[in-house]
């Protein structure tokens, strides 16, 4: 693998010229009844709405908890929102005897896009191993929905190991099983960083992005790392976002508790109008 300070990696030839669409994913985490999720997601349209938000131009998400999909599905088809369903968490399984957990196959169904695989809260808080990341990402993609893989590391990863290693290892395992073609999101939040109000700086975040596009060139091809779209988390919010989305290998932001506030939202998604002041 490709190491962000390993100075072999400037004498690459440089990857195909791609355009990535910036994306921008708010995961709600365990917050909202399907009452609130619709008030919500009408709040953020509105007000995506009366800024002119081009969704062609920057694309927008949400992961509302489970129970909520059905709600928020229904309200995007009714009213032709151009918001995009994802889900926090999917099983590695299409179906049987596993009480309480939600097939891709199923999401699918509920017109789901993305499925968050391996969050750092399901990491620690589930025990959730590298290799059941892996299964959930396969399991995603089979169901037809782009994973969107989250890798990162603790404050005890990154003094022993550095910032790199651990989000690198996370995702050749995470990959490890899927098609060479499969289109998947990296999202790298440093653990350290998620809900703590301390953010890593846009360089940090933009060595281990560059880290992990070198890495999908030799766990892929050029192609693909090119292509895959590599977002930061950890304590977003519009003061910051215009910086982490100046950086060349930064596409976007997985926001977590910013995302439940419908203004603050609207403004990181509008990054574009303060990109010059970051």
């Amino acid at each position: 693998m490709s190491d962000a300070n390993d100075p072999t990696t400037q004498q690459r030839e440089p990857l195909p010229l791609t355009t990535r669409t910036p994306l921008i994913a708010g995961n709600w985490k365990m917050n909202l009844d399907h009452l609130q999720a619709i008030a919500l997601v009408q709040k953020l349209s509105w007000a995506l709405k009366d800024a002119r938000h081009d969704y062609g131009d920057t694309e927008v998400a949400v992961f509302p908890p489970f129970t909520d999909l059905r709600s928020v599905q229904t309200l995007l088809a009714a009213d032709k929102l151009a918001l995009v369903l994802g889900a926090q968490d999917l099983s590695p399984h299409e179906s049987g005897a596993y009480t309480g957990d939600v097939s891709g196959q199923m999401l699918a169904k509920l017109d789901v896009t993305y499925a968050l695989v391996g969050h750092s809260e399901r990491r620690h808080g589930h025990s959730e191993s590298d290799e059941l990341v892996g299964a959930k990402t396969l399991a995603a993609h089979r169901a037809g929905l782009v994973p969107m893989i989250c890798v990162g590391e603790t404050a005890e990863d990154l003094a022993e190991h550095g910032a790199a290693a651990i989000p690198l290892a996370q995702l050749a395992a995470a990959i490890g099983q899927l098609p060479q073609g499969a289109t998947f999101v990296v999202a790298y939040e440093p653990v350290w960083a998620i809900g703590s109000g301390q953010a890593a700086t846009p360089e940090q975040a933009e060595d281990v992005a560059r880290a992990i596009r070198e890495a999908l060139r030799d766990l892929r091809d050029d192609e693909t790392a090119a292509a895959t779209r590599i977002l930061y988390g950890g304590s977003v919010t519009s003061q910051n976002v215009a910086a982490f989305l100046k950086q060349p290998n930064v596409d976007g932001a997985l926001v977590g508790g910013a995302s439940l506030k419908t203004d603050e939202f609207s403004r990181i998604v509008q990054f574009r109008k303060h990109v010059t002041a970051a």
